[in-house]
């Protein structure tokens, strides 16, 4: 039998009704060919030749005509005026040398992604210049090492930078900051977990409250505290009081964050805990926090950074000092932030340089904390380290051995590579 009749009665099998059969894919075979060939598809994401060409001619016929106009026909004014002028007819340019060799789609599609990457490079830019000045104004005082280590007590405004340092600001940075983490991420992690595994009228309600609280001023924390901590029962300004005015700052933040992530746990994980008998308060503990571990860490980062911060809460509930203070309940504590506040506008140099240089002590802190936080956070979740992954082995051991028992051969060994074994099985 040839095969042009084995190939015609395969076709009219296939258009039969009912009939199951396997899939022809033309061209494959060299029976079934393609009358035309397909059309290529084009990658929108990939970088070509001729957009970098298309970028720098569309940048270059802007200067040229922002600078031509700028002289001859507009009357510019200043840096500004000129870069948003130039900036619009890079775009105008960029678009009309796209729109002669491709179609509509990947016009907007190139127009998109200039303007998103402009405002990366302007945010990249903004905050480069923020550290970098920061880092040069304020090199004078924090490449000393006495900057580290002592306090302002015996240092005046006209003593040399060799004299006085900003540890007992970074030691009052680091007490708020520890106190407000340490009241305001237990009750933030609970209400997440409420609003996210709990709903009910009263969840909504709780939720509305909280996003309401992430736009709270922080003044009006430091006022709140102030009034009730201190006026209303009698406590002195200390850096309890400031943690306690933080901590209204950052737990709305806190509370928001870790719901959003919570709810992206997929159901099935907590559906799956609940049929093996767990209870909903252990699927929670052992299934729903660790899979979101890594967003909830983030969360926390996401309120310490509103906090470790913030200058008015500490000016009004925790008062300004000199000198060491280790006891966050007596006598009033210094924050970074408060100190390059009050010293920055001393009309002394050194004091100016001080206040820079705290300000970049605060930076390499806050850093310094961020990555801190993204060590304890780990990898996302399904994404084990090599110590998570022996723990687990180690607990999959000790499950497998549980079975044996109930399967009445207690003294079966269990090796790692079965333990293994059941653990991706018990995963997948």
């Amino acid at each position: 039998m040839s095969e042009q009749i084995i190939t015609d009665r395969v076709r009219r099998r296939a258009t039969l009704p009912g009939r199951v059969t396997r899939t022809q894919v033309p061209g494959k075979d060299g029976r079934l060919p393609h009358r035309t060939s397909p059309r290529e598809r084009r990658n929108l994401a990939a970088i070509r030749r001729e957009d970098v060409l298309r970028l720098v001619g569309a940048a270059a016929a802007a200067i040229a005509t922002t600078a031509w106009a700028g002289t001859q026909v507009l009357p510019l004014q200043g840096p500004l005026a000129f870069v948003l002028v130039a900036y619009a007819l890079f775009l105008a340019f960029f678009l009309l040398l796209v729109s002669f060799d491709d179609g509509r789609v990947a016009v907007w599609d190139r127009f998109a992604a200039v303007v998103i990457h402009s405002a990366a490079v302007v945010l990249l830019l903004a905050l480069s210049v923020v550290v970098v000045f920061t880092l040069v104004r304020g090199a004078d005082a924090f490449l000393k090492p006495n900057f580290w280590v002592e306090d302002l007590s015996l240092a005046g405004p006209l003593d040399p930078l060799t004299a006085g340092g900003m540890a007992h600001a970074a030691l009052g940075t680091l007490m708020m900051i520890g106190l407000s983490l340490s009241i305001a991420i237990p009750l933030g992690l609970l209400c997440a977990v409420f609003l996210a595994e709990f709903p009910s009228p009263f969840a909504t309600i709780v939720r509305t409250v909280t996003e309401a609280m992430t736009a709270l001023p922080s003044i009006v924390c430091g006022l709140f505290i102030y009034a009730t901590y201190i006026l209303l029962f009698g406590f002195d300004k200390s850096g309890f009081a400031a943690s306690l005015a933080i901590t209204i700052m950052i737990l709305p933040i806190i509370i928001r964050s870790a719901d959003v992530v919570l709810r992206l746990v997929p159901a099935t994980l907590k559906e799956a805990s609940l049929a093996m008998g767990s209870s909903q308060w252990r699927t929670i503990w052992h299934v729903v926090l660790p899979t979101s571990k890594s967003g909830l860490m983030t969360a926390i980062v996401l309120g310490t950074a509103r906090g470790i911060g913030e200058t008015s809460p500490v000016l009004l509930t925790a008062g300004y000092t000199t000198f060491f203070n280790a006891n966050p309940f007596s006598g009033p504590m210094v924050s970074l932030p408060f100190a390059t506040f009050t010293l920055v506008k001393s009309p002394e140099p050194t004091q100016i340089a001080r206040g820079f240089g705290a300000a970049a002590v605060l930076m390499v802190l806050v850093f310094v904390l961020f990555l801190l936080a993204r060590l304890v956070g780990g990898k996302g979740a399904g994404v084990l380290s090599a110590r998570g992954l022996t723990r687990a082995r180690a607990a999959s051991a000790r499950i497998a051995r549980r079975f044996d028992a109930v399967d009445g051969s207690p003294d079966a060994p269990v090796t790692d590579e079965a333990s293994t074994d059941r653990f991706s099985r018990s995963r997948r």
